[in-house]
């Protein structure tokens, strides 16, 4: 896999699932230094979303999770106020890594870069982390009890529904 100096990635983190996980993984393993776009509660309220975490507490969990999980990697964490923060729209961002389900985000970047007389970006696509049911796994998934963080049912609520 190529390797790049910097690559970005964003998301909401409220409940940071075996998703999320993947995606930072990819990130880490393919880059020197790893922005990742954290979506202001302003932002998620505008979106529809639900938010379990303030912001605060989601950079928290998140900065934890990397420290664990990664501990040698170079990041930064960006609070973003719209689709993409301006290190991805004006910096020297080299790729955007993002899931299956949010490749359409990869392609708005290209376009506002372009408008910029800015190089693209790659897009780096890694597909969706599936919970032990075969669909994938989601914070929406997670909040209405189906499974847990890393996929696994919640067998006390699929033993009621039989």
């Amino acid at each position: 896999m190529k390797s790049y100096d910097v690559v970005a990635l964003g998301g909401t983190f409220d409940i940071i699932h075996n998703g999320h996980i993947e995606l930072l993984n990819k990130a880490f393993s393919i880059s020197h230094k790893t922005i990742i776009g954290l979506t202001s509660d302003e932002l998620a309220i505008r979106k529809g979303k639900d938010l379990v975490k303030n912001y605060e507490h989601r950079l928290a969990s998140l900065k934890s999770v990397i420290e664990k999980n990664f501990p040698k990697s170079s990041y930064e964490v960006s609070k973003l106020e719209n689709d993409f923060g301006p290190a991805v729209i004006e910096g020297n961002v080299q790729a955007l890594v993002v899931s299956k389900e949010t490749r359409n985000k990869g392609l708005l970047l290209n376009e506002l870069r372009a408008k910029r007389n800015l190089p693209s970006v790659e897009i780096v696509v890694i597909p969706m982390v599936l919970a032990e049911d075969g669909n994938p796994i989601s914070t929406t998934r997670i909040k209405n009890s189906e499974i847990d963080n890393k996929g696994n049912l919640n067998w006390q609520l699929t033993c009621l529904s039989l």
